[in-house]
């Protein structure tokens, strides 16, 4: 449990007296008079903040925005999108195996379920002349988490002749099988010239552990080139005899182009029949290629165009450099999109338009003689972008994991007129920003179960404008969801205000220097909270070295190093590594299935706070000073809570749990964007996360018997040992570079006193 010091504990006095507008003798004492006294409430009356200046953002608005296509359809986890050959149906393939078609009008209300597969899916195509001979071709695999010689499969359907909208499932013929693992690719395109092609990933977890990215012997790691339309040599495919590998000693003939890790989602230019792909990254760089015919596109000698194992053995062609890349400060795991080819949005013709599943962005592309001459982000979305789709007049559609079908329009909205705040001092939340004071009216906040920030200290205020309220557990979206607290609804114009000071003498509270501010601002939207009513912006601010004010980061962050004086360290200094977020990343974490604010909610926030001096329950406190729009629905000891994952008074399960909420669960839940198929809510029995004796499926960093949790061997629990990593590997992967040492020796303890299963070792 961290305990404030005489000195902390005066400034944090003074801090909490100014922002809640307390005067000395008011409502808490000016200076603490022996131990906090608890009372029913930590402050008896709220002052309105009324002195925002921020407003807007400093970055121009996007020149566009999303808008649903189809606003009475949701789908469960859909994961591809395509249109029928006549253009007059669309259908949407969900990620457990349910296929879904339905009329091309944006009024309709209904789709038709065509197939249930009962597996996990990732890809579905449908054979040009599906009018006439209702072939559709379904990439899954037989285990989603197993790693199994032939796990994943190409399997080819006939809808029911009597019935388009039903599809047999006794019609399965299975075309092509191949391994599965950590990257099983999957999507299927039929090309120009009538070719099946596959986007196939290279199987491994991190670091093309399989060596599969430069070796043609095997299929993973490759676009393939299949001729479904005839048998040959057993198979139930042919090979075109044009493939590139055709004829190569050792090489699988299938292969189209390789070296690539994840191409997750390709597409063809309907003019003029060029592949295009993006690539999902590894450490740093996600990448746009136009695939040539035997091309090679470096993984994993190189990550894009930079070193990633540069003395692994190349494959037999020269590495082509990417077309675009973008860093991981921008993208984290891009989804390829089309060339458009519509007509409703004219400036963007001739364009690749392309997303990401992570920040929600949208980017798009020209290129000439092959460079590129134009390259520019259109919009800024909240979706998880998990595939386009272009219809017969070749407008474009993006598809959400969240469930919607958006498309992309113009953004009428005006550019906001009024400065942004380019100093922490200009913003309104400080009275004096030389003092780290803030205004009257911010609220001091803590949490139970704290993020792990690399050692740093923390200092919470929510600033609510005026009298505005919150809506207590009232954001539920989206659902069903297991184990996820449902979020507070935020007025427009809220501000949460966070700022880190690091010691530098390791052990030394005197030492804190301040170093960076975040602020989450809020602007409410049109719309539902189904359709993304809330609109979350962030920014951070460096502190100069005077102490005296922070100026603004510019979007794509920044990294700083700090000296720290460490007694343990070689020469007793050692170097920090402090990264200032991009606004992009802010989306990384702040999510719609994370009801975008981590902190602020149900089970952080229900604890006691040290108001200075005076130490009430932070839910109780608020509910009094009428921050909530209704009466709270039981009392507090009544309602859920994390406990202090540091608190060794603690039940030692209920602090590694809530550790693991606070730390990992924002990505790991449903609809989080955490891939690894497990969940790690505090609420949910630990039987039903998807942990216990689970094989990973990014990989086993060479530990024999691996799994994610092994009950009494954390030695050979993936969860643990990626905790104790820097670099390749490291979770959490973004916002640290120091390992949490308590965090680890915590969950240390926890895996070993789980009990282990009958039967285990």
């Amino acid at each position: 449990m961290r305990v404030l010091t005489p000195i902390s504990f005066l400034v944090t006095n003074a801090v909490v007296c100014l922002a809640l507008g307390l005067t000395p003798g008011a409502d808490a004492p000016a200076k603490p008079e022996g131990p906090p006294v608890r009372k029913a409430h930590g402050v008896e009356k709220r002052v309105p903040w009324t002195t925002s200046r921020v407003m807007g953002t400093p970055d121009p608005p996007s020149p566009y925005r999303v808008e649903l296509a189809f606003p009475k359809l949701r789908f469960q986890e859909p994961l591809e999108i395509v249109t029928s050959p006549a253009g007059d149906r669309f259908f949407v393939l969900e990620r457990y195996g349910k296929i879904y078609s339905f009329a091309a009008d944006p009024v309709t209300e209904k789709a038709d379920l065509l197939m249930d597969l009962g597996k996990t899916a990732y890809g579905f195509a449908l054979h040009p002349r599906f009018k006439e001979n209702g072939y559709l071709y379904v990439v899954y695999v037989l285990d989603p988490v197993a790693v199994l010689p032939l796990g994943s499969r190409i399997a080819r359907f006939q809808v029911d002749p009597a019935n388009p909208l039903r599809c047999d499932l006794a019609t399965e013929k299975i075309i092509f099988e191949w391994p599965s693992g950590g990257h099983n690719g999957g999507c299927l395109r039929f090309g120009p010239d009538g070719y099946l092609y596959l986007s196939a990933g290279d199987g491994s977890g991190f670091g093309d552990e399989l060596g599969t990215g430069q070796d043609l012997s095997d299929v993973l790691g490759s676009i393939l080139r299949l001729d479904v339309d005839r048998s040959e040599a057993g198979r139930a495919y042919g090979i075109p005899r044009d493939n590139p590998f055709v004829g190569v000693a050792g090489a699988r003939p299938e292969i189209w182009a390789y070296g690539l890790r994840q191409a997750w989602r390709i597409n063809f230019d309907r003019v003029t029949g060029e592949l295009w792909a993006g690539e999902i990254g590894q450490d740093l760089w996600e990448t746009v290629h136009v695939i040539q015919k035997g091309g090679n596109y470096g993984w994993s000698v190189q990550e894009g165009s930079h070193p990633f194992h540069p003395t692994r053995k190349l494959g037999p062609t020269p590495i082509l450099p990417p077309l675009v890349e973008h860093p991981h400060t921008d993208f984290r795991s891009i989804t390829g999109g089309f060339v458009y080819r519509g007509h409703r949005l004219a400036d963007l013709q001739g364009a690749y338009i392309y997303g990401d599943f992570d920040t929600g962005r949208v980017w798009a592309l020209r290129r000439q003689g092959g460079k590129v001459t134009w390259h520019k982000e259109l919009a800024d979305t909240a979706l998880r972008i998990v595939a386009f789709a272009e219809d017969r007049e070749g407008e474009l559609y993006l598809l959400d994991f969240v469930g919607g079908i958006y498309r992309i329009v113009l953004n009428q909205r005006p550019a906001q007129l009024t400065e942004f705040p380019r100093k922490l001092s200009e913003t309104g939340l400080f009275a004096s920003a030389s003092k780290n004071l803030p205004a009257p009216g911010l609220i001091p906040y803590s949490v139970n179960s704290a993020l792990w920030s690399d050692g740093a200290f923390k200092e919470r205020f929510i600033a609510l404008p005026g009298e505005s309220q919150i809506g207590f557990d009232a954001v539920t979206y989206p659902q069903p969801a297991p184990g996820a607290p449902f979020g507070w609804r935020f007025p427009s114009g809220t501000v949460f205000v966070k700022t880190f000071s690091l010691e530098m003498e390791g052990g030394n509270p005197a030492s804190r220097r301040l170093i960076e501010t975040r602020l989450l601002h809020s602007e409410e939207v049109t719309g539902t909270e189904e359709f993304g009513n809330q609109n979350w912006l962030g920014y951070s601010y460096i502190w100069n070295d005077e102490q005296t004010d922070a100026v603004l980061v510019e979007a794509p962050g920044l990294d700083r190093e700090y000296a720290i004086k460490d007694s343990r360290a070689e020469g007793g200094q050692r170097r920090q590594k402090w990264h200032f977020p991009s606004r992009a990343e802010c989306t990384l974490c702040h999510t719609m299935s994370a009801k975008f604010i981590l902190g602020v909610n149900t089970p952080q926030m229900n604890r006691d706070h040290n108001y200075g001096g005076v130490v009430a329950n932070q839910l109780r406190t608020l509910e009094h000073l009428g921050v909530f729009t209704k009466p709270l629905p039981a009392p507090p000891e009544e309602l859920k809570r994390l406990v202090d994952h540091e608190d060794e008074s603690e039940a030692l399960d209920l602090r590694a749990r809530s550790y693991l909420h606070s730390n990992c669960s924002h990505c790991h839940r449903k609809w989080g964007g955490g891939n690894s198929g497990f969940q790690l809510l505090a609420a949910l029995p630990l039987t039903e996360t998807g942990t216990l004796e689970a094989p990973p499926m990014h990989g086993d960093f060479g530990i024999a018997g691996a799994r994610i949790v092994v009950p009494g061997a954390p030695e050979r629990s993936v969860l643990h040992h990626r905790m104790t990593l820097l670099g390749l590997g490291r979770m959490p992967h973004v916002a640290s570079s120091v390992v949490d040492e308590v965090g680890v020796r915590l969950i240390d303890r926890w895996i070993k006193q789980l009990p282990k299963a009958k039967g285990s070792d």
